[in-house]
């Protein structure tokens, strides 16, 4: 019945990946020093008697390093638009020309700078306790397995730990770039 371990293992590595890919999506919404669509990705405007995410009601645009372009679908929408953006956590302010939102993004200061590397290090580190949490159980179901060898469960921890290693280094990684890009001047 060593596939059940074989289960655990698996099972362990998707929760470990969707830690990662969580953790990756959130640092991409982190502002850096460049323009970038995802930096609107958490933003949801009310439109049609609902929450919906922005690009679901507008085309996000970066044309130049330090602008966003925000162009609505429907031209009664830039009103709620310009609000969401504004009522956002990221400190933008949004103007429009009838048709078109633009977002100037202001050059990051150094103590805002510092501040923002704050934050990713507080979601990696929310990323590492969740891989840590999917060993964890990974781990207790190995011991948890009926009719398997010691061996065999010894051999299938080994897997979920290695798996654990891997993911904590891809989010280091990420921590390790995003930091560089939100220093970089």
């Amino acid at each position: 019945m060593s596939a059940s371990l074989g289960d655990v293992t698996k099972q362990s590595r998707e929760q470990m990946h969707k830690v990662v890919e969580n953790t990756r999506q959130h640092l991409a919404t982190i502002r850096s020093g460049k323009a970038t669509t995802s930096l609107l990705d958490t933003v949801r405007v009310e439109a049609y008697g609902q929450m919906v995410p922005l690009n679901q009601v507008a085309g996000v645009s970066a044309p130049e390093p330090r602008l966003l372009t925000v162009q609505p679908w429907d031209k009664g929408l830039v009103g709620a638009i310009e609000k969401a953006l504004r009522a956002s956590d990221l400190g933008l302010n949004p103007a429009h020309d009838g048709a078109l939102i633009r977002i100037p993004l202001p050059a990051l200061t150094e103590e805002r700078r510092k501040e923002l590397v704050k934050v990713v290090h507080k979601l990696a580190e929310e990323g590492r306790v969740a891989v840590r949490h999917a060993r964890t159980e990974g781990m207790n179901k190995a011991k948890k397995a009926e009719h398997v060898s010691e061996d065999d469960k010894r051999h299938s921890e080994k897997d979920v730990q290695k798996l654990h290693d891997e993911a904590m280094k891809q989010i280091d990684q990420l921590v390790k770039s995003k930091e560089q890009e939100i220093m970089e001047v």
